[in-house]
């Protein structure tokens, strides 16, 4: 097919793109999410994820040996690890678990990510291990239920870099606790799942500077979608949703498909007629590996915006074209899943895809 574009333009990718195994996701779980963006897709994951099958606050030292074990055994704490270097101390699973302490090191305990005072030490959120990890007991406790954020003047900074002080980030000016930037991503997951595994059953919930019952404000919003396309998904958290699925038979969406956040919250949301493809348009083949051809109904809008993005959520082709719709050439992507997001009018289509090679 030969085609005149108007305009086509390569977007570079800005974020960095994980390459990890694919996870043990059912065939089909999502499927009730198909075509939706919005507060739509927010429900629709919920129903999904919800009903947890939930264990008692004694388990999750036993759940913790599944979920956060490191490849040499000891116990994988986000506070104090460091990926890239050596931590100052590490764990041991029973031996070392709190107690007491009074100083970094002296033994780990059962963080809640999102402080139990916020949803007021409720069920079934008090033991959900989404949002539970074993940390550091000192560096618990200094995190207190201070919100997420980022600090150019920290007060305290432990042996990881994680630090405590007064939020630089725009639209709030209190005490926060800044994880290291290679469990940012995490975290932002986490408070994502949060966020959509409660939605609509948090109207109880006392809250926070960070969130109104689990949504969060507008500030952490914004921040939590940044650090979730710096810091992609990883092998850890990859494992870490499967392990827990064996426990509370529920994922984590934005672990399995992190487009899904930018879809109920970013620049994928959207306030148009959104379409899957089984009302309107096809797309094939699928998996592709060097183009795709994209059919839309007869009675589409003229003006025509493709628009690629990548498993992360970033975005890596954008083609705007009259009203033929041509084969994309796809040859530059890497292998791994996509979405398509075709613009026509005021109707916006889209559908997953994956590339193999």
């Amino acid at each position: 097919m030969s085609v005149n574009f108007r305009k086509i333009l390569l977007i570079p990718v800005w974020c960095l793109v994980a390459v990890v195994a694919a996870a043990q996701t059912p065939a089909g779980y999502y499927d009730p999410a198909n075509g939706l963006t919005g507060k739509a897709l927010q429900q629709a994951l919920h129903d999904i994820i919800d009903n947890h099958t939930s264990i008692s606050y004694s388990e999750l030292w036993t759940a913790f040996k599944k979920t956060d074990k490191k490849p040499d055994g000891k116990v994988w704490d986000i506070y104090t690890d460091i990926p890239s270097g050596t931590p100052v101390y590490t764990f041991t699973f029973g031996t070392d678990q709190c107690g007491n302490y009074s100083v970094e090191g002296d033994c780990y305990n059962r963080e809640h990510s999102f402080p139990k005072s916020w949803f007021d030490d409720q069920t079934p959120m008090y033991t959900d291990l989404f949002h539970l990890y074993p940390t550091d007991g000192k560096v618990n406790g200094m995190r207190s239920d201070y919100p997420y954020g980022e600090t150019n003047s920290p007060t305290y900074t432990s042996s990881n870099g994680s630090k405590l002080g007064s939020c630089s980030v725009s639209g709030y000016t209190g005490i926060v606790f800044e994880p290291i930037d290679e469990y940012k991503g995490d975290l932002a997951r986490t408070y994502f799942y949060m966020a959509t595994r409660y939605y609509g059953e948090d109207g109880s919930w006392s809250g926070s500077p960070m969130v109104t019952g689990s949504q969060p404000k507008a500030w952490a919003l914004t921040m939590l979608l940044q650090w979730s396309k710096d810091d992609p998904v990883s092998q850890k958290e990859i494992n870490r949703n499967d392990s827990i699925y064996k426990i509370q038979h529920n994922r984590n969406p934005f672990i399995d498909y992190p487009l899904y956040a930018d879809m109920i919250w970013g620049s994928l949301s959207s306030t148009d007629d959104v379409i899957s493809d089984e009302e309107g348009m096809t797309i094939y083949p699928n998996p592709a590996s060097s183009y795709l051809t994209i059919a839309l109904p007869a009675d589409h809008a003229s003006d025509i915006v493709i628009q690629i993005y990548d498993f992360n959520g970033c975005l890596t082709k954008t083609v705007t074209t009259g009203e033929t719709i041509p084969h994309i050439d796809i040859s530059d992507l890497k292998p791994g899943f996509y979405l398509l997001q075709v613009t026509s009018g005021k109707k916006r289509y889209t559908e997953r895809f994956v590339v193999v090679k």
